[in-house]
């Protein structure tokens, strides 16, 4: 990818660049907390409405076998995010800029296109997992649901007043009703622990079973989230840090630690359905609002199914700021165009809600549920267009300077990148 001659980028995210202060002495958990937040942001992406379908799936028709997959996932995240936050913090340039800045024109143009339609893929998933629980918490009719998620487009605004902090702080709470919420699941579903424990093994049927593989690259697409590379290089900007070393370190802390709340709750939610259908013989069940339905009398406790859309709730408003957020800037790092938060908002739902309410009304329930399925294959097909570049990138010292991948880390990048074509094109090849 040989450099280009480009103007320089303007500041990701600039309203917000370098606005939160971190301490320059003191103790080490009070520096570190001046860095929680953006791994949060970005474990939101982690667990959002599409995680449920494909978990939800993957669990009542396999037990505990795809867990592997959810672990496999998790921590090849956590490389990826890290590499992202070390983009963003040692070169300062979030990933699109950098596509913009390193790559030929056209290279960057077609990384633009597939990164948008990642983020509308996304944006599918959570209009129709918003939709999906407003319909079982509210009885609001699944189309009108689709219809009512562009009017979140205000909560955005709404929160963008009062300073990215407390947007992050919001993001926090929601995403602890969710573990809370999964909490109370897992501890009324009583699964087998040697079976899970099990489960985390991965197993050749995976691969060689054509159902198993893709429900584990739907997984996969749903774990690792090609906007979420773009949006962590950007939002580590926010703090007004001097010392790149300690600020690479600390973010790293950061993404790991939330992605591991985000690993437990998309464990939580495919032991769930293993304990839950698997066990009693329905391997059937694929559909979230039969999930809601079933889990109440199965389980034997009359909150689970409240309980569970309680925090789907919470998953499609979290991913929904995120979202927003991601798509912001990918267009402003790719175009440099800037857009109304609102404007952008709008775009790229209403893109998302054509088709939603087109199958919706055509298909009903199960409709809505494979095409959430889809939305996160989608997702996993547009991967290594995000993965390449990054890895690509953190890995040249005109670039990165002293903090360019070492060895070790380049190895290993490049190995979780072939491991994520070589499923794709396994998946390209199965669906020909």
């Amino acid at each position: 990818m040989p450099p280009t001659t480009v103007s320089h980028p303007g500041l990701s995210h600039g309203e917000t660049h370098r606005s939160i202060a971190v301490p320059k002495g003191g103790p080490f958990w009070r520096r570190l907390g001046a860095y929680m937040g953006p791994g949060f942001l970005v474990a939101v992406g982690y667990m959002d409405p599409g995680n449920w379908a494909t978990d939800i799936a993957g669990g009542s028709a396999f037990g505990y076998t795809l867990l592997s997959v959810v672990l496999l996932s998790n921590l090849m995240a956590i490389v990826l995010q890290a590499l992202s936050a070390r983009l963003g913090i040692a070169a300062g340039l979030d990933l699109a800029q950098a596509c913009r800045a390193y790559c030929s024109r056209p290279v960057s143009f077609a990384l633009w296109v597939l990164a948008e339609i990642a983020i509308i893929a996304c944006d599918l998933a959570e209009v129709l997992g918003t939709a999906i629980a407003l319909k079982l918490l509210f009885g609001i009719d699944l189309v009108w649901g689709v219809m009512l998620t562009a009017l979140d487009v205000f909560l955005i605004l709404a929160l963008q007043r009062y300073g990215f902090r407390k947007l992050e702080a919001f993001i926090v709470a929601l995403l602890l009703i969710i573990a809370g919420c999964f909490a109370f699941e897992l501890f009324h579903a009583a699964p087998d622990m040697g079976a899970v424990m099990a489960g985390l093994v991965p197993t050749s049927g995976i691969v060689t079973d054509p159902a198993k593989l893709y429900l584990a690259i739907g997984i996969l697409g749903a774990t690792v989230m090609p906007h979420n590379l773009y949006l962590h290089s950007s939002i580590v900007q926010t703090r007004a840090f001097e010392d790149k070393r300690e600020a690479v370190t600390l973010a790293t802390i950061d993404s790991t630690v939330a992605l591991g709340l985000a690993f437990f709750i998309n464990a939580a939610i495919l032991v769930v359905a293993a304990a839950t259908f698997h066990t009693a013989g329905r391997t059937d069940v694929a559909e979230i609002d039969e999930a809601y339905r079933l889990l109440s009398p199965m389980m034997g406790v009359g909150a689970a199914s409240v309980v569970f859309a309680v925090a789907l709730l919470a998953s499609g408003q979290n991913s929904t700021v995120t979202g927003t957020l991601a798509g912001q800037i990918v267009m402003e790092g790719f175009l440099n165009l800037r857009l109304p938060l609102w404007a952008r908002r709008m775009v790229t739902r209403l893109i998302a809600i054509v088709p939603a309410v087109f199958v919706v009304a055509a298909t009903g329930d199960t409709g809505a549920t494979k095409l959430l399925v889809l939305s996160q294959v989608v997702l996993s097909l547009q991967l290594p267009f995000a993965v390449v570049p990054l890895v690509a990138f953190t890995a040249r010292r005109s670039i990165m300077g002293e903090f360019a991948s070492a060895m070790w880390l380049r190895v290993l990048a490049w190995t979780i990148t072939a491991v994520i074509i070589a499923l794709n094109v396994t998946l390209l090849w199965g669906m020909i």
